[in-house]
């Protein structure tokens, strides 16, 4: 009960500078400023902060400083959620042990990763910061809500809160502190299965890999994308109007569609007239926000000819989207063309582990093989990341200062190694194929 009200204290002291959330992790002394965690704290409502159910992580307690002597260890992966306010935070967090080693890898929401693979050495500590979006079904300003489609309803980037998952080998977290981020600008991405923050494994899309690459406190993605969606679809959900309200002057808005636009049906669009049309109704929307439109030309299927050679399925939509793109004076990031190099790199073979391919049984209740030619493995999403990353640093944006130093150029021709990439497994799998194709 003390450490719940030196929470409450904590949290409503702050409110009027703009809440702060500030956490000690472990069974030991509090730290000054600060609310205790506990294994045992299960997320309650009245509580507004805990972890989810699954394997209870236990504490550690060197008790040698109050804020970094003790910790919250797992040997699987555990979540913590807060209840927070729609917006941008940095999140700060203290990791390792004095008296041990740690590894932790570190995403939130839907599995969008904020922290690659972190090793610390027996009794050293590291603070590693990132920038997190969280969105509300309610959109600001008005009393409407993104028309959410049924399997969104147990998403976490849905529910009022900010879910972190702490994995890897030995993930060991001693503090978390929650802070608002009001003056970042904000990369808005609007597309389909192929950008979303997939929930599950093995699913994944480039946009939940993007945040990665970025200088935290400095740019915030906010992925709102999601699976089968169409310019007409993610409209007509409202998903743009809610993405308009929360944008402000020197945001972006990344502009990825086109496999289901090309399908038959209502939302159906041709490339050289509606779909162009609908693309610069995007544009001016952002624009009227004070924000920057950037497009991306659509990745190719995994479809290869005889020789080799990536078959194009998406037909005259990827170079409408150059075409407009010159035409308007819009930066293009052209994903299509650099993802037709990778492919082929890969081969037939090898370019099976960029997608989600994989024998029956691999997967908690997979019976079937997975044989899916659209959307990604962990692996594969994060190539095509990398991909979004080398053509965003040959536009003139001022977006890409806001990279990582020391990324190395991508070679589309040349790509890492499946064997050499790393991502250990989140808990929740699906074995149900996302909308789209």
């Amino acid at each position: 009960m003390r450490s719940f009200l030196l929470l409450l204290l904590v949290i409503s002291t702050t409110t009027l500078h703009g809440q702060t959330y500030k956490f000690d992790f472990g069974n030991g002394p509090v730290a000054k400023g600060y609310g205790q965690v506990l294994p045992e704290m299960v997320y309650t409502a009245e509580r507004g902060f805990g972890f989810l159910e699954g394997k209870q992580p236990e504490a550690i307690n060197s008790g040698r400083n109050e804020l970094k002597g003790d910790l919250i260890a797992s040997d699987a992966p555990f979540f913590f959620t807060v209840d927070v306010p729609e917006g941008n935070y940095d999140v700060k967090v203290i990791l390792g042990d004095r008296e041990g080693t740690s590894s932790t890898t570190i995403r939130v929401e839907n599995r969008r990763l904020m922290l690659e693979k972190t090793d610390t050495k027996e009794g050293k500590q590291k603070e590693e910061m990132f920038s997190v979006h969280v969105r509300y079904p309610e959109i600001a300003g008005t009393d409407k809500k993104v028309r959410l489609k049924s399997r969104e309803l147990d998403y976490f980037h849905w529910d009022h809160q900010l879910t972190i998952e702490f994995n890897g080998d030995a993930p060991k977290v001693a503090a978390v502190e929650i802070t608002p981020n009001t003056t970042a600008p904000t990369v808005f991405l609007a597309g389909n299965s192929t950008v979303v923050d997939q929930a599950n494994e093995p699913w994944a899309a480039w946009g939940q890999m993007f945040p990665v690459f970025f200088k935290p406190g400095k740019v915030v993605i906010a992925n709102h994308a999601e699976s089968g969606e169409t310019l007409k679809a993610f409209m007509g959900a409202g998903r743009l109007e809610n993405v308009l309200s929360l944008m402000k002057p020197g945001d972006y808005l990344f502009i990825e569609f086109a496999h289901n636009d090309q399908k038959p049906g209502g939302s159906h669009v041709e490339p050289f007239t509606t779909y162009q049309e609908m693309i610069r109704e995007y544009a001016a929307a952002a624009k009227a926000k004070g924000g920057i439109p950037v497009l991306v030309t659509s990745m190719h299927r995994r479809r290869f000819d005889e020789n080799g050679k990536i078959i194009n399925t998406l037909d005259d939509y990827p170079e409408a989207m150059r075409q407009l793109a010159k035409e308007d004076g819009i930066a293009l990031i052209d994903l299509n063309a650099i993802s037709k190099v990778l492919y082929e790199a890969w081969g037939v073979e090898a370019s099976k582990k960029a997608f989600v391919h994989f024998p029956a049984g691999t997967f908690e209740g997979q019976r079937e093989d997975f044989a899916d030619n659209t959307h990604f493995s962990t692996y594969g999403a994060y190539q095509l990341a990398r991909c979004v990353v080398e053509g965003l640093k040959q536009t003139d944006l001022k977006l890409k200062k806001y990279l990582k130093k020391g990324i190395p150029s991508y070679n589309s021709e040349n790509p890492p190694a499946f064997e050499d990439f790393y991502w250990p497994l989140s808990p929740k799998v699906s074995v149900i194929k996302p909308d789209g194709n």
